[in-house]
């Protein structure tokens, strides 16, 4: 399950990490509202959708030049301006693909002067069973593109979950992004505390980009994107209150009631398996093949007793965790800088 970013900005801001003030707007009333309970005078106006590439997107319907999901205002009016222009519209990403996604939420950020930004991701690197770290002196970008272009800008490394995150790994983070003094001791301090929210939340991913360093001193997490097992989600109530249906595919939330293993793909092979691992090979195998599938569907184990009913009411449409591009790009980031 993924969240927003003002969600995990507020989830973090629990376990100590600072973060600029900001507040949500459903509409261009509650965005003049909200910008007016900020310090200003810069505004940041944010398109909040379950993806990345917001500031680089455009909207459905908006000429070429339009502005991106994610913009600067330098005055009230400019925020209203914008949240009527942007709420309601599609915006599309490099990760939505051309469908888009349309936004139904604004999160109103107080403008930071920023002095250089990072890039920090926690995510379950099952390569190894543990916490794989990664951090970048080349923040705002992919991290895919600085992986496979100048892999040497990045810090990565994975955590013993019996020993947990220690001062030395938050000094790797640290001196790897090349700080020194008290902003050495901030990024410390912050990246300690992102990965007791990692650990405390059942997270598999956990992205900060950027991360920065301000004109006046200090660290702050600009952006950050959040997506939790959902294997662990009975533990956190108070996080599966933070869900956007919206935000999820009709047919996966409908199939979710039958609590089975499903992800939708692109293909138009339809795949109901009998284990998850088979289900994994039954895909390569179509793919080396030269086909595409259309679904990932596990109905053995512990499946079986719930498979009839979801299959019989909605063929080939039950679903499970989604593993977004977002986990994807980051394993890719830590497998290709072993």
């Amino acid at each position: 399950m993924n969240i927003h970013e003002y969600q995990a900005k507020q989830l973090l801001a629990k376990f100590g990490v600072a973060i600029s003030p900001g507040a949500v707007a459903f509409t261009p009333e509650e965005a003049v509202a909200g910008a007016k309970t900020l310090p200003g005078p810069l505004y940041v106006v944010k398109s909040q959708i379950h993806a990345g590439g917001r500031g680089k997107g455009k909207f459905v319907g908006l000429g070429p030049d339009a502005k991106g999901g994610v913009r600067l205002a330098r005055s009230i009016e400019e925020v209203e301006a914008h949240a009527k222009e942007m709420l309601g519209r599609v915006l599309v990403t490099v990760q939505t693909g051309p469908q888009g996604k349309e936004v139904k939420r604004l999160y109103i950020e107080n403008g930071s002067d920023i002095a250089h930004e990072y890039y920090f991701s926690l995510v379950v690197d099952r390569g190894t069973g543990r916490v794989g770290v990664i951090a970048s002196t080349e923040g705002g970008v992919d991290i895919e593109e600085v992986a496979e272009h100048h892999p040497e800008k990045i810090v990565s490394f994975s955590v013993d979950p019996a020993t947990g995150f220690m001062p030395h790994h938050a000094r790797a983070v640290a001196f790897g992004l090349k700080l020194t003094g008290d902003l050495n001791k901030q990024c410390q301090d912050t990246v300690t505390k992102l990965y007791e929210a990692f650990v405390a939340t059942d997270a598999s991913m956990l992205e900060v980009n950027p991360l920065i360093a301000t004109t006046d001193g200090y660290i702050r997490v600009l952006d950050a994107k959040m997506g939790f097992d959902s294997n662990a989600l009975y533990r956190h109530p108070d996080i599966v209150e933070l869900r956007d249906l919206a935000e999820e595919d009709p047919m996966e939330i409908e199939a979710s009631k039958f609590d089975l293993a499903y992800i939708k793909l692109d293909g138009n092979i339809g795949c109901m398996v009998n284990g998850a691992g088979l289900a994994m090979a039954s895909l390569d195998i179509i793919k080396l093949s030269g086909g595409e599938p259309a679904n990932f569907l596990d109905v053995g184990g512990g499946a079986q007793g719930k498979g009839a009913g979801g299959v019989q009411d909605h063929p080939l449409r039950p679903r499970g965790q989604r593993h977004s591009g977002q986990h994807l790009r980051r394993h890719h980031a830590l497998r290709h800088h072993r």
